[in-house]
């Protein structure tokens, strides 16, 4: 078959950064290395014939771990890197949602802004990966924004952010040669429960 499966795998847990001078590009913490190490634990046992990565350092950081248990190297993809990409913090969502002035201004901020170039920067980048690996199996480690746009645009409800995957999520979806795109899963987080259960 030319169809193909397209696995998107969010970042895991990055540092909050604030305030800072320039563009921030927070590394991923200690429990964030430990959930990219169970993400590529639970994807190990799956055969993939490609691995990217957005340029950002927390996709980096998570896809190196699906890297050394597929044996391959991850290419980059510069446009499926996340929307504040030049934004000079980052602020974990839950860290959001403690605030609530923050929040409202977060979700406000996801109502109003323009969002189109970056969108259409998403799905055109998702579909020459797919013309690319027509009958593959393919993971994208990226960010909940990319997630978002391609999973809207598949199910054809607009751009806007309408879930929020978690940590190190994976988000399945199939894209058959003659055109069709699908969901399989959103927000797959099994491999989490046992980080979850020791904290």
């Amino acid at each position: 078959s030319s169809a193909m499966e397209l696995v998107l795998v969010r970042h895991a847990r990055p540092h909050r950064i604030e305030n800072a001078a320039h563009a921030v590009d927070p590394d991923l913490t200690e429990f964030g290395h430990r959930q990219a190490a169970a993400a590529a634990d639970w994807l190990a046992d799956e055969s993939f014939d490609a691995v990217y990565t957005s340029p950002m350092a927390r996709a980096r950081q998570t896809a190196a771990p699906l890297e050394t248990a597929t044996g391959l190297s991850a290419g980059v993809i510069d446009g499926v890197q996340e929307y504040d990409a030049d934004a000079n913090h980052y602020i974990p969502i839950e860290d959001l949602k403690a605030d609530r002035e923050r929040w409202r201004a977060f979700i406000e901020s996801n109502r109003t802004e323009d969002r189109s170039t970056f969108a259409d920067t998403v799905v055109d980048s998702i579909e020459d990966l797919i013309g690319r690996h027509r009958g593959d199996r393919i993971a994208i480690v990226c960010h909940g924004g990319v997630i978002n746009v391609w999973a809207a645009r598949v199910l054809g409800i607009g751009p806007d952010m309408f879930f929020e995957p978690d940590y190190t999520s994976i988000n399945r979806f199939m894209a058959a040669s003659s055109g069709e795109r699908s969901v399989v899963s959103l927000n797959e987080v099994g491999h989490l429960r046992i980080l979850r259960s020791s904290g």
